[in-house]
């Protein structure tokens, strides 16, 4: 008996393309092999509306062949007599000259046979243009209606074919009509297919049964039974997921937390009184939720999401003291050393004579850095042990093992998307017994958050006011493709801002050379299909790198403005000295590389240059972009690209230059970066553990499934009446992603 489970040998017997499906489409199972699904369908009822034709453009369309001939030539390689088919396809557009190449006359008499006026077909190829014509050179191909034996490599006939016909995602060697033949005979042979959906379910949200489903969306003959199809196989997908987040979010409850009610309040109350300016509506409700969910007896899991400068630190520096009063302790963990240290810097400033001196409780406000010696080290992590100190704020240097907290409350997550999961939570398990609270904050979400977001494993908060003294940002796209001269008043454009009293960003993607630095990003190109597709290497000039790029400055078009470089690779005190300088006024030009993305508050800095900006992501873009405009003058950045017009790269570069609006930025992000690991790791990218599902097409979908689970697990927690959904969460359960849920 053959079942979903079986090996795919089991439908494929000793066929000389078994491997292609076990190797090189790494099907497994005859499930596995049921559950690889077309990626589009071609009508073939009527021939195909082409639209406009690009050479090189990978097309499937359905056509009728007006006519065929045989025509005779001579090999280049061999010199002998050679043979190719000329066919003549009527589309809904152009007319196609589809050729076929043959080393003998009788083969090619045979496929012009074929190919007789009238016939129907369906023509997979990339079109090249020539002498005034599209043409497709030795395409694949399906002719409906033929009689033939289908064994040519390059042709399938087919006696009987649905309205509808399946384009599957293929490997090398395989066509899409050798795997609708072998998912014609493996849906013939099984004979149970279990439903993990349980019955009350589908009947209430219009799902239908996984026996439909398996037909329609191999065989439809109506794109609404697509449509239904793919709403059964999503809806099945987002049901187990959310099941599992939520025994998830129900065991993490279990685990409890200390409460942090604030106590006294009085560190936070005479804060508060400090304060030279009022509280924004925003901060004062987002305070609030806070405030709630850091006095229950279970952890706060927490997004702080809000436009650059719109007051995410003071909301977080307020948690942090409810959670000192309470007695507990907090660490802010900071992406740079830069942001660390200017971090440590404000809030010092903030709290004034409210840290030291023995006030509240001894609290006082540490720093923590990489580059600090040891001995710099031993007297921060002495108070942190002891639980003298309340507030440390560090980098990554928190996450080693030596560092050890007296009880640490609370964990604030500054600029999330510079962090990995399992980074934040090697902060999280230093908490003695009950976890900590959690808190992380971002201006524009990454993937994977907006992805947890929609799941409802996260929940958000949200900052849309921009305090008094920020200015608009007028943002540019510099088209060095098409105007490569456009580069001199790009610079022009810098000498006018720093003659009027201003200064300026440069920011390059990297130091030096050919080395990839931190935040710069190669996302693949897309197909038609939405899948990406290998890039070509070495037809781009060298990218700008900051040694070359302020040495070319300095002796030309900036010649005479005081330039100075920052990046990674710096000493920690020249770093810091060149951050000082600059926000002091005694440098014009800062070239850096993506140091100043998070953090850097230059008032006087109104224009930024990004030079090979496509080589940034949506985030890194828009986090560049908030270090102008920041004390009250107006702002001005421009993206410097040669990026093609219709690559996924300029689109990205327009959606910075046509909207400050970070949140749906972070769509934009989501779009083209995919939602990442859901359940593990991977922030973003292709290697997502959502199969059919995609965050924002299938939002809807997603809530309804939420609702669903919440509702299953309320009436039955342990799934025993609905065995089959049961061993399915306990299957995605079992997957080592899994264990990271909790941590996310």
């Amino acid at each position: 008996m053959i079942t979903l489970d079986s090996p795919i040998a089991a439908v494929l017997g000793e066929s000389k393309k078994a491997s292609k499906f076990s190797k090189g489409l790494r099907l497994r199972t005859v499930g596995d092999l049921l559950h690889h699904f077309p990626r589009r369908y071609v009508p073939t009822g009527t021939l195909t509306e082409v639209g406009d034709l690009q050479p090189g453009q990978m097309i499937s369309v359905v056509g009728e062949v007006i006519g065929s001939s045989v025509k005779q030539h001579q090999d280049r390689r061999s010199g002998r007599a050679a043979y190719r088919v000329v066919t003549r396809v009527r589309t809904g557009g152009p007319v196609l000259e589809v050729t076929f190449f043959s080393k003998n006359r009788h083969t090619a008499e045979w496929r012009a046979g074929m190919l007789a006026p009238g016939q129907p077909g369906l023509f997979i190829g990339q079109v090249k243009r020539f002498a005034d014509t599209w043409q497709l050179a030795h395409p694949q191909m399906v002719l409906f209606g033929a009689s033939g034996d289908g064994t040519d490599d390059d042709i399938a006939t087919v006696e009987a074919i649905g309205e509808l016909y399946p384009i599957y995602p293929l490997t090398k060697g395989l066509q899409s009509w050798d795997v609708a033949r072998v998912v014609t005979f493996a849906r013939s042979v099984i004979d149970d297919l279990p439903d993990v959906v349980p019955a009350p379910v589908r009947e209430r949200y219009g799902v239908v049964d996984a026996a439909t489903a398996l037909e329609w969306v191999h065989v439809p003959e109506r794109f609404d039974q697509v449509k239904q199809a793919q709403r059964h196989y999503r809806f099945e997908e987002a049901l187990v997921t959310q099941l599992v987040l939520a025994r998830r979010r129900r065991a993490v409850r279990e685990l409890g937390a200390q409460a942090r009610d604030g106590g006294d309040g009085s560190l936070l109350a005479a804060f508060d009184e400090r304060l030279p300016f009022e509280l924004t509506e925003g901060q004062r409700e987002v305070g609030e939720q806070i405030a709630t969910e850091l006095a229950r007896t279970w952890p706060m899991n927490r997004l702080l999401q809000g436009e650059v400068g719109s007051g995410k630190t003071l909301v977080a520096l307020r948690a942090m003291l409810r959670v000192v009063d309470s007695g507990g302790q907090a660490a802010l963990l900071a992406p740079t050393e830069v942001l660390a240290q200017q971090h440590h810097r404000s809030i010092s400033a903030m709290l004034g004579d409210l840290v030291g001196g023995g006030m509240f409780g001894g609290t006082s406000v540490e720093l923590l850095t990489g580059s600090m010696t040891k001995a710099q080290r031993t007297g921060p992590m002495s108070r942190l042990a002891s639980g003298e100190a309340g507030i440390v704020v560090g980098t990554h240097a928190l996450l080693e093992e030596k560092v050890q907290f007296a009880d640490l409350g609370l964990v604030v997550v500054d600029e999330q998307h510079r962090f990995g999961v399992e980074q934040r939570a090697a902060l999280a398990d230093k908490a003695a017994g009950a976890p900590p609270h959690v808190l992380v904050m971002t201006a524009t979400p990454i993937p994977r958050t907006v992805a947890m977001t929609v799941f409802g494993d996260l929940e958000t908060s949200t900052l849309r006011e921009l305090p008094a003294g920020r200015a608009p940002i007028q943002t540019n796209v510099v088209n060095l493709l098409d105007h490569p001269g456009w580069i001199n008043r790009v610079w022009e454009r810098v000498r006018e801002e720093v003659e009027k009293g201003h200064q300026a960003y440069v920011v390059c993607p990297r130091i030096v050379g050919d080395e990839l630095e931190q935040g710069e990003i190669d996302l693949p190109e897309l197909d038609e299909d939405g899948e990406p597709v290998p890039t070509k290497g070495g037809d781009r000039p060298p990218l700008a790198a900051v040694e070359d790029v302020v040495t070319a400055l300095d002796e030309g078009p900036l010649k005479g403005l005081r330039l100075a470089v920052l990046h990674g690779k710096m000493a920690p005190d020249a770093k810091d000295a060149t951050m000082r300088a600059f926000a002091a006024g005694e440098i014009d030009v800062l070239v850096s590389t993506t140091v100043i993305e998070v953090g850097v508050d230059v008032h006087n800095a109104t224009a930024m240059v990004i030079l090979d900006a496509d080589r940034f992501g949506v985030s890194q873009l828009h986090q560049l972009r908030g270090r102008v405009g920041r004390g009250g003058l107006p702002g001005l950045c421009l993206l410097v690209s040669s990026a093609d017009h219709l690559s996924p790269a300029r689109e990205r570069l327009d959606a910075v230059a046509g909207t400050t609006d970070g949140f749906e930025l972070s769509r934009v992000d989501l779009e083209q970066r995919r939602e990442g690991d859901v359940l593990g790791r991977s922030q973003s990218g292709w290697r997502s553990t959502l199969e059919n599902l995609r965050v924002l097409r299938d939002e809807q979908t997603i809530l309804e499934a939420r609702e669903a689970a919440e509702g299953l697990l309320e009436a039955d927690a342990a799934l025993a009446a609905t065995p089959l959904l049961a061993a399915a969460v306990e299957d995605l359960e079992a997957t080592a992603n899994a264990d990271f849920i909790e941590r996310s």
